[in-house]
C-alpha cells in the first residue's frame, strides 16, 4: 500500500459526514434518488442527516421565478437519517437500545415525539463488518424550545407564535386561542413524561440544546431520542456515557416547562421533583455538570 493514500475512517468516528459518505455506505443504494446533508443539529451520539428530493435541491440551488422575482427555496427534508455511533457489542445490545426508544415512544404517542423507526444494518467499515444502528426519523418543522433562555410564560409563547407564524400583525384573539391550546398541549406532554418515569422508571434526554421543537400546531416534540436514562432514587448522580447528568438536568428542564409554558409552580411534595431537586443535589449535579463542559471545550 502507497504510504501517501489516505487512511479510511469508520464513518462513526468523522466528526461530520457529507451526501458522498452516505451513498458510499454498503447498505444505502447506488443510485439513491435523494441528496442527504448534515442537519443543523448535529447529536453527540449519532449523525443527523437530512433527507431530501433531488428536485428540491435544484430548486434550491437554480431558483424558481415567482411573479417575476427569482427565489430560492430551501429544500426541507422529507425524513432525517440517523446514524449512531455507538458501537454495539452484539445483536441483544441493539435489540435493547431500540426497545428503549420504542417504550419512550409508547409512552408520548405519536403527538410528542419525531417517530423513527430504527434498523440494523451489516456495516463494513475499516476495521471489517459489524453491527450498526440506523433510524429514519419524521422531521418536525418548528421552533426549538429551550428550558433555559430567559424568557417565561406569554412573552415565551408570544415569542414562539411569532416565530412560527413569521409575523407579529396577527389576530390577538388567534394569537391566546394558541397560547391556550400549547398549554393544554404541554400539561398532556408533562403528564406522560411523569407516568413514564414512574411506571417504566426512564426519562428522555429533555435538556440537550434543541432536543425540544414546538411545530405550528402547539404540542411539544421530542426530536433527540438517543439518549434515554433510568431514573434510580439513590445518591449516586448517574451520568450518560458521555459524562452529563441527564437524568437530574432532565428533571430539571421538565420542571422548566411546568413553569414558564404553563405558567404553575411545581407540586415540591411530588416524588420525583422532592428528590431530583433537592437542593443539595442540586448543588452536586452542578458540580458535574461543569466537569462536563470543561471537558468537552
Amino acid at each position: 500500500m502507497s504510504s501517501d493514500q489516505p487512511v479510511l475512517q469508520d464513518i462513526r468516528d468523522k466528526l461530520s459526514i457529507r451526501h458522498d459518505d452516505v451513498v458510499g455506505l454498503n447498505f444505502i443504494k447506488a443510485t439513491c434518488p435523494y441528496f442527504f446533508r448534515p442537519h443543523f443539529r448535529q447529536g453527540l451520539r449519532s449523525h443527523i442527516m437530512e433527507i431530501l428530493k433531488q428536485a428540491d435541491v435544484e430548486i434550491e440551488n437554480r431558483g424558481t421565478v415567482v411573479d417575476g422575482l427569482r427565489w430560492f427555496p430551501r429544500a426541507k427534508p422529507t425524513h432525517m437519517l440517523r446514524i449512531f455511533r455507538t458501537r454495539l457489542a452484539s445483536i441483544d445490545n441493539a435489540l435493547a437500545e431500540i426497545k428503549r426508544v420504542k417504550k419512550v415512544e409508547n409512552y408520548l404517542g405519536s403527538d410528542f415525539i419525531a417517530a423513527s423507526s430504527e434498523f440494523l444494518v451489516d456495516y463494513h467499515g475499516p476495521g471489517g463488518a459489524s453491527i450498526m444502528l440506523c433510524g429514519f426519523q419524521v422531521y418536525v418543522e418548528g421552533e426549538i424550545l429551550d428550558p433555559w433562555g430567559l424568557l417565561g410564560g406569554d412573552r415565551l409563547l408570544s415569542s414562539l407564535y411569532e416565530s412560527l407564524h413569521r409575523t407579529t400583525a396577527c389576530s390577538d384573539v388567534h394569537r391566546k386561542q394558541w397560547i391556550k391550546d400549547v398549554r393544554q398541549k404541554a400539561a398532556v406532554f408533562v403528564r406522560k413524561i411523569m407516568q413514564m418515569i414512574a411506571e417504566a422508571g426512564y426519562i428522555p434526554d429533555l435538556a440537550g440544546a434543541g432536543n425540544l421543537v414546538v411545530p405550528k400546531t402547539g404540542e411539544i416534540r421530542l426530536v433527540d431520542i438517543n439518549n434515554i436514562s433510568p431514573v434510580v432514587f439513590d445518591t449516586e448522580i448517574r451520568l450518560d456515557d458521555k459524562g452529563y447528568p441527564v437524568c437530574d438536568k432532565s428533571v430539571e428542564a421538565l420542571s422548566l416547562v411546568e413553569t414558564k409554558i404553563l405558567g404553575r409552580s411545581i407540586d415540591r411534595q411530588d416524588r420525583i421533583y422532592r428528590f431530583f431537586l433537592d437542593p443539595d443535589r442540586k448543588r452536586r449535579v452542578q458540580i458535574k455538570e461543569e466537569l462536563f463542559y470543561r471537558k468537552a471545550g
